[in-house]
C-alpha cells in the first residue's frame, strides 16, 4: 500500500484537483494498488462505491483516452513494487484448470503489445549503434539474466567483441572496468528493477560509452540513463515474469544484425561446422545411440 498519493500524481497527466467522487476512486487505488490494477472499470467502480462511468471519466480526468489507457499506465507503475510476496498472492488468484491458457494468452498479448508500441526508428538505431562499436556489453542480473545470456551466446556469432556481464563469480564492475568510447553496454533489467544494473549503466556513460536498455515502459529508470530503449511488454498476473516479448525482441536484433554482417556470419559458421563435425558436437539423426553394458 502507498503511504500518500504519489502514485496517483504520478498518473495524474492533467494535473487537475480531482472531484470527491473521483478521490474515492483514488483512494482505493492506493490502498488496494496490487488488486485494483487487475480490475475492470466496472469491477473498480463496485470496489469504490461508484458507478462504472465515473470511473471511465476518472480516467479522462486524469489525461487517458480511456479506462484501458489509465490501466496500462497504473500496471507500469504498480510492477516497479510488487514484491514476491504480492505476486504469489496475485497467482494464488488464477483457476489451476485456467492456468495453461492464461499464462500462454498472456505472452501472446505481450507479444502483440510488444509489436504494436515498437518505435521503429529507435529499434533502427539501436541496430546502427550496435553495428558501429568496437565492443559490445550485454548485462542482464536476476531474472534477466537467461534474456542477456541468450543474447550474449548469438551476439558472438555475429561479432568478435561480446562480453557477457554477469554476477555468478565476480562484481559486475570488474566486468565492465574496461569498457571505452567506443563501446556499447546493452543493459536488460525489468520489474523489480536491479539497482546493480542502474549502477553498471551509470558506470558505462561515465566512461563515454552508449548505452542501450531493454525494458518495459517508458516510466522504467533505465530510461533515464540510457541513449536509446527498446521496450517489451512483460504483463503476467503471476510471481514468475513473462519473457515472451523481450526474448522475441531480442530474436529480432539478432537476425538484423546478422542481415547486416552476413557474409561474416556465414563464414564464421563456416568454421564452426569444421570444428563441430570433427569433435562430434552434435548428433545426426541417423547415428547410432551406444548402450552402456556391464560384464
Amino acid at each position: 500500500m502507498q503511504e500518500s498519493m504519489e502514485l496517483i500524481d504520478r498518473l495524474n497527466l492533467s494535473g487537475k484537483k480531482l472531484s470527491k467522487s473521483h478521490r474515492r476512486i483514488a483512494e482505493y487505488i492506493v490502498a488496494h494498488d496490487d488488486k485494483a490494477v487487475f480490475m475492470t472499470a466496472s469491477q473498480l467502480g463496485q470496489a469504490s462505491n461508484v458507478s462504472e462511468s465515473t470511473v471511465v471519466r476518472f480516467a479522462t480526468a486524469l489525461g487517458y483516452e480511456g479506462y484501458p489507457e489509465l490501466q496500462r499506465a497504473l500496471k507500469e507503475l504498480v510492477s516497479h513494487h510488487l514484491t514476491g510476496t504480492q505476486r504469489v498472492e496475485i497467482a494464488t488468484e488464477l483457476q489451476p484448470d485456467h492456468v495453461l491458457t492464461s499464462v500462454l494468452k498472456r505472452d501472446m498479448n505481450n507479444l502483440r503489445n510488444t509489436l504494436e508500441n515498437m518505435d521503429s526508428e529507435v529499434y533502427d538505431d539501436v541496430i546502427h549503434r550496435i553495428l558501429k562499436a568496437e565492443a559490445i556489453y550485454v548485462m542482464g542480473l536476476r531474472s534477466a539474466a537467461p534474456l542477456a545470456q541468450f543474447m550474449g551466446y548469438y551476439l558472438n556469432f555475429i561479432f568478435d567483441h561480446v562480453h557477457l556481464v554477469s554476477s555468478n563469480t565476480t562484481d559486475v564492475f570488474d566486468e565492465i572496468v574496461k569498457i571505452r568510447p567506443e563501446d556499447i553496454l546493452i543493459s536488460i533489467s525489468f520489474p523489480r528493477y536491479s539497482n546493480r544494473t542502474l549502477d553498471a549503466m551509470q558506470f558505462a556513460k561515465r566512461a563515454g560509452a552508449e548505452v542501450i536498455a531493454i525494458t518495459d515502459g517508458p516510466m522504467s529508470p533505465l530510461c533515464q540513463i540510457a541513449d536509446a530503449t527498446l521496450l517489451a511488454r512483460i504483463d503476467m498476473t503471476s510471481f514468475v515474469d513473462s519473457l515472451a516479448g523481450p526474448l522475441s525482441l531480442i530474436n529480432a536484433l539478432l537476425v538484423s544484425l546478422g542481415l547486416q554482417r552476413k557474409d561474416a556470419l556465414t563464414e564464421h559458421y563456416k568454421q564452426l561446422e569444421t570444428v563441430w563435425g570433427a569433435y562430434h558436437v552434435y548428433r545426426n539423426i541417423g547415428d547410432t545411440v551406444m548402450e552402456d553394458k556391464h560384464v
